[in-house]
């Protein structure tokens, strides 16, 4: 099968350059780059030197419809939506890797991204790519709005819980969570300079990140009912992962070892999401550059209030390990093909 990239360059496309040029399935026959057009891959990213030099292109729509049959955007915010149209309307199936089409409502996007939506038509097609959730519905979408990486740290923890429903008290719920300096991607910035990150630890965006109503979205559909919860994320002096601790009380009396065995229950046959043993916790260092979601449950008798650890590496099982994986179920291959890589440590 043959795929593009438009937005090669930046973090999340050269994570999926790696990715795909590994998975044995796939061609890849299109990439562009507004910045970089026309100079090979490997003078902007040197370690594909000799490997994969594919030229970058500019955008084309007809150029991406004649040369390929699935393209993954990796543009920023507010970009993608101008594109995937584009894509769509030519018969290219697409995987967005930004927010532009995560949200259902289109009135939301003014709020939390700063613009309208300009193919709020399209909101109706897209396929939230969470395969644990919605894989049936990934394998017949030709649209997919692939997850924020701090949704899917959040929600791959709190799933079995909330297709539960009343288990847990849902107006209790907070979200702390870490994320490393790649998450904000490649363009530089004052606050993600060495001196200004490193050897410090700081939050962000409290109460006010945009990938907030992505969750609740999401976690409202499955509980049924409205969910507001209160998330704070931080930026970490490292370039890869996240750990998410999430905290909600429970409604009923239940151990520890009930709580884990639903959740080694409901992801008993998911190959990337792995529960660990009640003597483990996640550390983001054992998912590295791995498309592996780990999880841990602690019960705070005390207070009778869940504690739920979960840790990603935020550019693969949060981006382009997630998006491949959302190929492979489009395409018709093994969902795991390209992807059964074992994390880098140390």
């Amino acid at each position: 099968m043959r795929v593009g990239i438009i937005g090669v360059t930046g973090y999340t496309g050269n994570e999926l350059l790696r990715l795909l040029f590994s998975h044995g399935g796939v061609e890849i026959t299109y990439v562009t780059s507004h910045s970089y057009s026309g100079k090979s891959l490997a003078d902007i990213h040197p370690h594909y030197r000799e490997i994969i030099e594919p030229v970058c292109r500019s955008f084309s729509v007809e150029e991406a419809a004649e040369k390929t049959d699935l393209i993954f955007s990796a543009l920023p915010h507010g970009e993608s939506m101008e594109k995937v149209p584009l894509l769509r309307d030519a018969g290219v199936k697409v995987i967005d890797l930004s927010a532009d089409f995560r949200l259902a409502d289109a009135a939301l996007y003014p709020r939390w991204y700063k613009r309208e939506h300009c193919a709020p038509h399209y909101l109706k097609e897209a396929i939230y790519g969470l395969p644990e959730l919605y894989r049936e519905e990934i394998k017949k979408a030709s649209l997919v709005a692939n997850p924020g990486c701090y949704p899917t740290s959040v929600l791959l923890g709190l799933l079995p819980l909330a297709i539960r429903g009343n288990l847990a008290d849902w107006d209790t719920l907070v979200v702390d969570a870490k994320s490393g300096t790649s998450g904000a991607g490649r363009v530089p910035s004052q606050n993600l300079h060495y001196p200004e990150c490193s050897e410090n630890f700081r939050a962000y965006r409290v109460a006010g990140h945009q990938h907030t109503p992505e969750m609740e979205q999401e976690l409202g559909k499955l509980v049924g009912r409205k969910v507001s919860f209160t998330f704070v994320p931080h930026l970490l002096p490292m370039i890869r992962g996240i750990l998410s601790t999430i905290y909600l009380s429970l409604n009923a009396e239940i151990t520890e070892e009930e709580i884990t065995g639903i959740y080694s229950g409901f992801y008993a046959n998911e190959k990337f999401v792995r529960v660990l043993p009640a003597t483990i916790l996640p550390e983001t260092r054992n998912v590295y550059a791995g498309n592996y979601c780990d999880l841990s449950l602690k019960l705070d008798t005390r207070n009778n209030r869940l504690i739920i650890i979960s840790a990603i590496d935020n550019l693969v099982k949060g981006a382009a390990g997630q998006a491949v994986q959302n190929m492979n179920l489009m395409l018709g291959f093994k969902e795991e093909q390209g992807l059964e890589m074992v994390p880098l440590r140390p």
